[in-house]
């Protein structure tokens, strides 16, 4: 717990010189990132693609469903931290009630009982938290295997993981690592249109994918409200 606590405080401190850097450029390491995200790209059709379509295709849909469902409960709990650490506090009373209905009533998260009864599902990560602090993004990255992230979100991701992530606390390597990948192709699955769509749509599918990102997380901190005269980027 302590190694935690102290990876915490070192990682918000760097995250803190990161974010209050001025970059004149939205994408500094462009030249690495196009690099990685052919890596990825290759990677992902030789490797993850065809895993994920396997597996689309093999489980039965409820099967998936419930799978999904899982995870998304165990992010929904993410979220309710993250909603009291940015004082949502009525969207973290919303998404704790929806984290105990799904994990008792719905069977470990397996069932979403909770949509049913109308409660809604909030998305937050660290990397939102931090946002709301006012650390700006950084640099954008293109992480391996991972794909788009920034220096703020890429710090919150590790955060997260060593704190509140409930896969994180798993003490088996083995099993943490069977469960972090089937939560892997779990996502890459629902992934699978909008794959194909950008490789489709996309005259420099980097670009458009690195401009979709940051507008996206910008409009995710901003809780959808987003100055004019404040475009994410220089941050």
């Amino acid at each position: 717990m302590k190694s935690k606590f102290l990876t915490l405080i070192t990682i918000c401190l760097i995250t803190l010189m990161t974010g209050c850097a001025s970059v004149d450029n939205r994408d500094p390491l462009e030249g690495i990132n196009r690099g990685v995200y052919k890596f990825n790209d290759v990677s992902d059709k030789a490797v993850f693609k065809p895993i994920a379509g396997a597996y689309k295709a093999v489980m039965p849909s409820p099967v998936r469903t419930g799978v999904n469902n899982f995870f998304a409960n165990l992010r929904t709990f993410v979220t309710s931290i993250n909603q009291v650490l940015q004082f949502k506090f009525n969207k973290a009373a919303e998404s704790a009630g929806r984290f105990v209905i799904n994990s008792t009533v719905g069977i470990a998260g397996l069932f979403d009982v909770a949509s049913k009864q109308g409660i809604p599902q909030y998305k937050e990560d660290f990397g939102q938290t931090l946002g709301y602090w006012g650390i700006g993004n950084g640099a954008y990255l293109m992480v391996p295997f991972l794909g788009p992230s920034t220096v703020r979100d890429g710090l919150g991701f590790i955060v997260e993981g060593y704190t509140v992530d409930p896969i994180g606390y798993i003490d088996d390597p083995r099993t943490r690592n069977i469960v972090l990948g089937t939560k892997f192709i779990d996502a890459r699955a629902e992934m699978l249109p909008g794959s194909d769509l950008l490789d489709e749509a996309a005259l420099d599918p980097y670009s458009f994918m690195r401009d979709a990102y940051l507008q996206r997380r910008e409009n995710q901190v901003a809780d959808g409200v987003v100055s004019k005269k404040d475009d994410g980027f220089d941050k």
